[in-house]
């Protein structure tokens, strides 16, 4: 009886076992949303790495493809090696086509931002400040040939607002949306000085919610929002 238990228990560890790729474990939830969907297109705002504290990962090891997009040429880089057969592009997302001031660290950091209320609030230096020529989801989707994103990823240190303003969710309908909130009231960044009422007072809560979204889920930085004509 003995033997038994243990083996019972550890075919229990082994099944229990869960794998995120996520910074927060956001990945975790969008892969079990979509357990029953095989195939499917991711879009990718902010991708920053291919694998590490990345949202669609998983998704991609189930045989989903998508769009990933960054400001960084060396993380674009990466992905051309690692998913040569999603559309990876080196752009800077916001509401519209205009010029902005980039707060650049260093090739890879996860904190380079067009958000200078971002820059001053980091510890960390920056190295240079490099003028960019931002573009909008919308406009890069027009060039391409998805018509529907099944999910979306947002996390563009602080910028996420205005990449929302610039993408039509009604034509394309995500059905799931993780958008990463900065709450820079906070002394430190950590999901621990979370508050609610912050997330529902903010930009992000009330554009999603404008536009037939429902705010479900919260993982460290990430909100989870989900379109409502899906739920049941």
């Amino acid at each position: 009886m003995f033997l038994i238990d243990k083996i019972s228990i550890f075919k229990k560890k082994l099944k229990s076992k869960k794998t995120s790729y996520s910074f927060g474990g956001v990945d975790l939830i969008i892969d079990y949303f979509f357990k029953n969907k095989k195939k499917g297109v991711y879009l990718d705002i902010g991708c920053q790495h291919p694998v590490a504290n990345n949202n669609t990962y998983l998704l991609f090891k189930r045989g989903w493809n998508g769009i990933n997009i960054d400001l960084d040429k060396k993380n674009i880089h990466l992905f051309n090696l690692s998913r040569p057969h999603d559309l990876n592009i080196n752009a800077t997302i916001s509401a519209k086509k205009t010029k902005k001031k980039l707060f650049f660290y260093h090739p890879g950091s996860p904190i380079n931002t067009i958000e200078e209320f971002n820059a001053k609030f980091q510890k960390a230096k920056y190295k240079e400040i490099k003028v960019v020529t931002t573009t909008t989801i919308n406009d890069i989707l027009t060039t391409t040939h998805y018509k529907k994103i099944d999910y979306v990823s947002i996390d563009v240190e602080g910028h996420e607002h205005d990449v929302l303003k610039g993408f039509n969710l009604k034509k394309y309908l995500p059905d799931i949306i993780s958008v990463e909130f900065l709450d820079f009231s906070m002394k430190r960044l950590e999901f621990k000085n979370n508050k609610i009422n912050k997330v529902i007072n903010s930009n992000i809560y009330k554009h999603l919610i404008k536009n037939g979204y429902s705010f479900i889920n919260w993982s460290h930085a990430d909100l989870i929002f989900v379109r409502n004509k899906i739920r049941d």
